[in-house]
This record gives C-alpha cells, sequence and structure tokens, in this order.
C-alpha cells in the first residue's frame, strides 16, 4: 500500500487537484477530507490530476463519484486528467466515463474550460 498525497493548484478555470500514490479503501477517506477543503465557485472547474495515480479500487472510485457531488453541489463541473489506464478501464467498465469528462492532462482540461479568446 502506498500512501496518498494530494497537492492543490489554483488555474484560472478553477483548481486542479493531484493525486498520488493508492486511492483505496484506506485512504479514501484522506482523499474525501481533501476534496472537501476545495472551496468551488458556481462556472469553475475541478480537475482531479491522476497522473501520480498508482492503485484505485472500489472505494476510491466511489470516492471520485463523492468529489463530482462535491463539484456538483457547489454548481461546478469536474474532469479527470491524466487517468492510468487500469483506472480507465474500471471507469469503462462501470459506465463512469460517461460522468467524467477525461482529459489526456491536466492543461487540457484546464484549457477546455476557459472561455475561447475572441480576438
Amino acid at each position: 500500500m502506498r500512501e496518498l498525497t494530494t497537492v492543490v493548484h489554483d488555474t484560472p478555470a478553477g483548481p486542479v487537484l493531484e493525486v498520488l500514490g493508492d486511492l483505496d479503501f484506506h485512504t479514501a477517506p484522506q482523499f474525501r477530507d481533501a476534496v472537501e477543503k476545495i472551496v468551488l465557485r458556481p462556472g469553475r472547474q475541478l480537475v482531479l490530476d491522476l497522473t501520480g495515480l498508482e492503485f484505485c479500487d472500489s472505494s476510491g472510485v466511489t470516492a471520485l463519484i463523492a468529489a463530482r457531488n462535491h463539484a456538483f453541489a457547489a454548481e461546478a463541473v469536474i474532469a479527470l486528467a491524466a487517468v492510468p489506464s487500469n483506472t480507465a478501464r474500471i471507469l469503462r467498465i462501470v459506465g463512469l466515463d460517461q460522468m467524467f469528462p477525461i482529459h489526456p492532462d491536466a492543461a487540457t482540461a484546464v484549457a477546455a474550460h476557459l472561455p475561447a479568446d475572441d480576438d
């Protein structure tokens, strides 16, 4: 079991939460606490950057759904970035790939939520 570390960065589109380590039965409560501490405003986007995610079990998937609920309660949106292939497979099997916008990396997720530049 790897420890879970989360790091929050602010961007023009909203916060990015980097998730590092294992998201499982033991660490899901810590992840939920980290998400709940993020203040979201209506129209903003929360990006979960999963670049450093090593493992995700069913408790981790449930925690991702809780993060989505947190965003929606704040009238914000949520996106996943850099989802590891093993986690992406789980999300596809249970249909959650249809509930979360998924981007190749956090920068792409942020750019997708920014207003178009009308020069």
